[in-house]
């Protein structure tokens, strides 16, 4: 209840403040919550009625989700994911797995975002598998584990191929499948003390699911000796291995998210997005789909109202 009043207080009645609250509602109890808010004047009186209409129809808004909010900002160009599960360090079970894979599938329709942050409450990122999880998974047969690790993949695939760029602000520690979530992301914004691993070896198992994104983003050479040791490193080397992209302290984390922002919502979201399948993409097709694949894609660009525009505008100032 509390982090509900927090989020309505900051929205401060401008940028339809109704898509920051319907991610955060759970159930029915909270309408009296916020028609008792509406009353007193914190949502503004222009909101009321919008408000109340849009929670009687929780059925036709985004998922209520239980383990993390969605949040817009920027006039709705930029949408942030916070994990809550403070108590466990934002570690992964069952509903947390399910509400990110719903979250990416509800965000990857929406054709005006720029870019969706994936940050995590508390002093932790994400310690990857949660306790409990591995210990039910440990009375599981080996079809049942196979289903599990299955939900994990598309997870991880979901996000790394969402349409545009998702932005990791990693706020502190991130072990196992939280480095994954790094893996996935394009852009990664971690806090210099840091604490990361890939720690499945110390449990007996391995970073299997994660690991085709991790080695593509780190290589061979780097993957061969922290998937065998699990040892544990910062955020520094992480830059060095191509896994983090910038390291700040966490007085400056936000101004740091911000100016990378402030980069991606000054381009055209469709050439981002057109950007982002290149990266994706060219680097696996043989001569002929490339040459054919990036032909279509600058063509196609070149003549749509957004390049156009955009290119008016420039020779404009000019």
């Amino acid at each position: 209840m509390h982090r509900l009043l927090s989020i309505v207080q900051n929205t401060k009645s401008v940028l339809r403040p109704r898509i920051r609250i319907r991610t955060v509602y759970n159930d029915w109890r909270l309408y009296s919550f916020v028609q008792t808010l509406t009353y007193c004047g914190v949502l503004g009186e222009c909101q009321e009625i919008d408000m109340c209409e849009h929670i009687k129809k929780g059925s036709e808004l985004m998922p209520a989700y239980t383990h993390i909010t969605i949040e817009r900002s920027h006039q709705d160009k930029i949408a942030t994911i916070t994990m809550r599960r403070p108590e466990v360090h934002n570690a992964f079970n069952a509903q947390l797995i399910q509400d990110l894979q719903a979250a990416f599938t509800e965000l990857s329709t929406d054709t005006g975002l720029h870019a969706v942050i994936l940050t995590g409450e508390g002093p932790s990122f994400s310690a990857g598998a949660d306790l409990n999880m591995m210990k039910a998974s440990a009375t599981f047969t080996q079809e049942q584990n196979l289903n599990d690790a299955l939900r994990l993949a598309d997870l991880f695939d979901t996000i790394n191929t969402f349409p545009c760029p998702v932005v990791a602000r990693v706020n502190g520690t991130a072990m196992g499948g939280g480095l994954g979530l790094l893996a996935v992301c394009d852009i990664v914004i971690a806090v210099e003390n840091a604490r990361l691993a890939f720690s499945e070896v110390k449990l007996g198992i391995a970073p299997a699911v994660i690991s085709p994104y991790v080695v593509r983003k780190i290589g061979e050479t780097h993957a061969r000796v922290l998937f065998v040791t699990g040892e544990r490193f910062s955020a520094s080397r992480a830059r060095e291995i191509g896994l983090v992209h910038i390291v700040t302290t966490a007085e400056e984390l936000d101004a740091v998210v911000e100016k990378t922002l402030g980069e991606l919502l000054s381009g055209g979201p469709q050439a981002i997005r057109a950007c982002k399948a290149l990266a994706l993409n060219v680097g696996h097709m043989d001569y002929d789909r490339v040459r054919s694949y990036t032909a279509e894609t600058i063509a196609t660009l070149r003549v749509s109202a957004e390049a156009q525009g955009r290119l008016r505008a420039f020779l404009e100032k000019r």
